[in-house]
């Protein structure tokens, strides 16, 4: 998962469209959500790693936010897909 603090929701969004193109290999975006002020956003991305998550994410829009990193533990979660 990929907790964002948006300080530029246009450019941030425009680089995770070019992203989303570029995906690696065995990599699903389930999610991408942003708050209605653009000022936060939320990304479920499906890897073998936080750091292939993170290398990727920050590539692509990582100069337009402050966002944090971590593995979802989706054996407790509620509406994740499988």
């Amino acid at each position: 998962m990929a907790l964002s603090t948006v300080s530029d929701d246009g450019r941030f969004w425009s680089g995770l469209k070019q992203a989303h193109a570029d995906l690696p290999k065995g990599a699903e975006w389930k999610v991408a959500v942003a708050s209605k002020n653009g000022a936060k956003a939320v990304n479920v991305i499906t890897h073998d790693s936080v750091e292939g998550v993170r290398q990727f994410f920050e590539t692509h829009a990582g100069a337009y936010a402050t966002t944090e990193y971590f593995e979802a533990d989706a054996a407790n979660a509620v509406g994740l897909p499988r």
